[in-house]
């Protein structure tokens, strides 16, 4: 444990904690944390790597700041020390999820010689698919469930993907045309990830994106 870190400390003020920990008190009385400290900034990410790693393995389902504290090894006022409690925490753990499977797709896209839009979209959706990116279409749920809570993570999720859709789009198209595509393949991509998860229909969301990439063919040939 950081030597900073205190087992009680001066309270201030926070955001409500999501998850209904029974025993742990609210963000508002959780303590305050260091600031500008290298040694406390290496423990706030070490304490963000295990929540994170428990989020990817487990999912958002009934997190809590006291299921994130078990996760981290550590005790909830821990946790408030670093963090202004379990929304601030989890936002930033779905954040550094998100930000890994961005950073993958755009390499599997991007990489390899020329090719269709087509092709670049069907490397990507593995990358997305996968089993432990659920927490990220999970959040997707979050959003719409209680969107004045979480709905800034769709939006976050908005912009961090299309600069990414936009730059596998095909280079002699103008900005807006690739900006008009990006947004019609991040819809559809979180369509299918919905259906996947909700379903289980793997067999029906492939054949559904198959057909989606033959339309995203016709509108490359379209394009010229």
């Amino acid at each position: 444990m950081d030597a900073a870190e205190p087992d009680a400390g001066t309270p201030v003020t926070g955001a409500p904690v999501a998850g209904g920990d029974a025993g742990a008190p609210p963000a508002r009385a959780g303590y305050a944390r260091s600031a500008g400290s290298r040694r406390g900034e290496a423990r706030r990410r070490e304490l963000l790597d295990r929540v994170t790693a428990d989020l990817a393995a487990n999912g958002l389902v009934d997190f809590s700041l006291r299921r994130a504290a078990r996760a981290a090894g550590t005790t909830h006022k821990v946790l408030l020390y670093y963090f202004d409690g379990a929304d601030d925490l989890l936002g930033q753990a779905v954040v550094r999820l998100r930000d890994k499977r961005t950073a993958a797709g755009l390499v599997v896209g991007a990489g390899g010689p020329p090719r269709t839009l087509a092709d670049r979209v069907r490397a990507i959706w593995p990358v997305l698919a996968a089993e432990e990116q659920r927490v990220l279409d999970q959040a997707i749920g979050l959003s719409l469930y209680d969107p004045g809570r979480y709905g800034q993570l769709g939006r976050e999720s908005s912009r961090e993907y299309l600069p990414v859709l936009m730059s596998i789009c095909p280079g002699h198209w103008t900005g807006p045309r690739k900006h008009d595509v990006a947004e019609l393949i991040l819809a559809a991509f979180r369509g299918f990830l919905i259906e996947l998860r909700i379903s289980g229909d793997a067999a029906g969301v492939e054949a559904g994106l198959e057909a989606f990439l033959r339309a995203l063919d016709r509108e490359e040939a379209a394009a010229g």
